[in-house]
């Protein structure tokens, strides 16, 4: 084969894997900016709040109660709380809920554990692939159990991948059923219990019943090779960081996170009864002490500091260790939609958006303890971070859930494809060659080039006949990096070009799913050919230069039509 006709197929099997594979033809574009006070966010929460008074509505609620707050990694943009119609005349709790009453916020502690073990990571002082006993020397002493602790590390500890059993001092059916041999069951002969918690009136457990639990346990997987949930693997991460650290593991994620980032309504420590969310004849568990237990599920916060915290989570995922990206998926889970992070859960879906097929990613944390269930949510590609915590019925939370979350991703996707249409499309031409671009919207592909001259050649007219591609099915879609040239002053916005054809897999085409990601695909003397850095931002947003890297020019951008205009205004 020659060399031209090696790149011709070369060329073609690049445009053909991107195409069909990874569905770039859905629309990319950069992070979001809000305006709390536009056309599309007011409809977007009219629209939420008169869904939540529907479901109210439901008498099983009656004594429900929740808060809910959306913010981005700037500020709040809309909060909801509820009180409940019935109350506790005894512990009524919170006079009215608001962003500052407390909740127990459950199994979410885990992502304050694990953050806490990132920032170890970050200092030096503990390594993420160290195996757990280097750090809790009394796991290397066994009692006739058999977990390999030299092989679970503090990662797979953290992605749910250790293999170690889920509790130990909870979820026995031996406290919940009161007949046992009715479910078939043996009467119960274990001398070897747990002395606390659920097994003695709640007397909150310490590290030594910890340790003489697990130093007897077995393996439910070996590790790292299936994922299953695992309250114990924080537990022993709680462990881990007082190990480290030297302080109590309460102590340090208040000073390390709590405090730095002013999240004054957080605390092991229980809220005083006036702030404290206490749904009726469910508010028995606001007084227990988790103990030994905290890093799984101990914490008490409010809406208003979790919008706290996942502001910074929004600003630091991808800086908080070089080690990993935070919200990179760990393992499968067993939907095909769903995996395990470190520890987020998180689910893909392609259900929310009509104008497009394209997949929105949730990295979430969920927690439930008698009479509290707690989400948060964070969208990072719309830089938006969701909290929805509830006491009382548990069927309050996924009526939410399904609600807000759907609302405001549509409301998130068209403020994005608004402002990509108002501050790139439009004609660019440069002053001394015959060269010019035109970058044009479309709701299927996002931000593409439809008119390419460059000096003079139709490179849109050239592709198709040079590589015999119809030109009808081709498209060069436009894919932000969200990286720039001079990364200190944020200028010279990067992108890159993908080129796409319109050819559909087939329904029943079983490979038509399969995905790999391939951006960078040609170079031309040393610099990449589809590489576009847009320059010099106006007042109005409008991006005025964009320079062809490889084809070492610099294009000016003309004026907006008429259509441009009105896209503008519903910003």
């Amino acid at each position: 084969m020659s060399l031209k006709a090696y790149y011709s197929v070369f060329f073609l099997s690049l445009i053909s894997l991107v195409a069909a594979a990874c569905h770039y033809q859905s629309p990319v574009f950069p992070l979001p900016k809000y305006n709390k006070s536009s056309p599309v966010f007011l409809q977007a929460v009219d629209k939420i709040e008169a869904a939540l008074t529907d479901v109210l509505v439901d008498p099983k609620f009656n004594t429900s109660l929740y808060s809910i707050e959306v913010t981005s990694s700037h500020s709040t943009l809309w909060s909801s709380f509820h009180t409940a119609s019935d109350k506790d005349p005894k512990r009524p709790g919170a006079e009215q809920v608001n962003g500052d009453s407390a909740y127990r916020i459950a199994s979410i502690t885990k992502v304050f554990t694990v953050l806490g073990i990132l920032k170890q990571h970050a200092a030096g002082n503990l390594s993420l692939d160290d195996p757990v006993d280097k750090y809790v020397s009394a796991l290397r002493r066994p009692q006739n159990g058999t977990l390999p602790w030299k092989d679970i590390t503090l990662k797979s500890l953290a992605s749910q991948l250790s293999g170690i059993p889920r509790d130990w001092a909870q979820g026995d059916l031996l406290q919940e059923l009161k007949d046992p041999l009715a479910f078939g069951l043996p009467p119960a002969t274990s001398s070897a219990l747990p002395q606390c918690d659920s097994y003695a009136e709640y007397v909150p457990c310490t590290k030594d019943d910890l340790l003489d639990y697990v130093r007897t346990s077995t393996p439910l997987f070996a590790p790292n090779q299936k994922s299953t949930y695992s309250n114990i693997a924080f537990e022993l991460l709680g462990l881990v960081l007082s190990n480290v650290t030297g302080m109590r593991y309460e102590e340090y994620i208040e000073t390390t996170i709590s405090r730095p980032l002013k999240m004054t309504g957080t605390s092991f420590s229980k809220p005083s009864d006036s702030v404290a969310v206490l749904p009726k004849n469910e508010n028995w568990y606001w007084d227990v002490d988790e103990g030994v237990q905290n890093p799984t599920g101990g914490l008490y916060a409010s809406s208003s500091d979790m919008s706290k915290f996942l502001r910074y989570v929004l600003t630091h995922y991808n800086g908080i260790t070089p080690a990993m990206n935070w919200f990179q998926p760990a393992s499968f889970t067993a939907g095909l939609y769903s995996f395990y992070g470190t520890p987020w859960e998180i689910f893909r879906t392609d259900k929310i958006l009509s104008t497009s097929d394209k997949a929105v990613t949730f990295y979430t944390k969920g927690g439930g303890l008698p009479g509290y269930s707690t989400n948060i949510i964070v969208a990072p590609e719309y830089d938006l971070g969701i909290t929805i915590l509830t006491g009382g019925d548990t069927a309050l939370l996924p009526a939410i859930r399904e609600i807000v979350t759907q609302t405001l991703i549509q409301a998130a996707d068209k403020i994005a494809r608004n402002q990509v249409e108002h501050s790139y499309t439009g004609i660019y031409k440069a002053t001394h060659i015959n060269s010019s671009m035109e970058l044009s919207y479309s709701d299927a592909r996002g931000l593409e080039i439809t008119r390419w001259i460059s000096n003079p050649t139709d490179i849109l007219s050239f592709i198709p006949i040079r590589f015999g591609v119809p030109s009808n099915i081709l498209h060069l879609q436009l894919i932000p990096t969200l990286l720039y040239r001079d990364q200190s002053k944020l200028d010279g916005e990067l992108w890159r070009f993908a080129p796409v054809l319109d050819i559909p897999s087939g329904d029943d085409a079983i490979w038509g799913d399969f995905c790999v990601s391939d951006v960078d695909n040609l170079m031309y003397d040393g610099k990449p050919l589809n590489e576009i850095v847009f320059w010099d931002k106006d007042k109005d947003d409008k991006y005025e230069t964009a320079e062809l890297t490889a084809f070492r020019v610099s294009l000016a951008r003309s004026g907006l039509d008429a259509a441009q205009l009105l896209r503008a205004q519903e910003l």
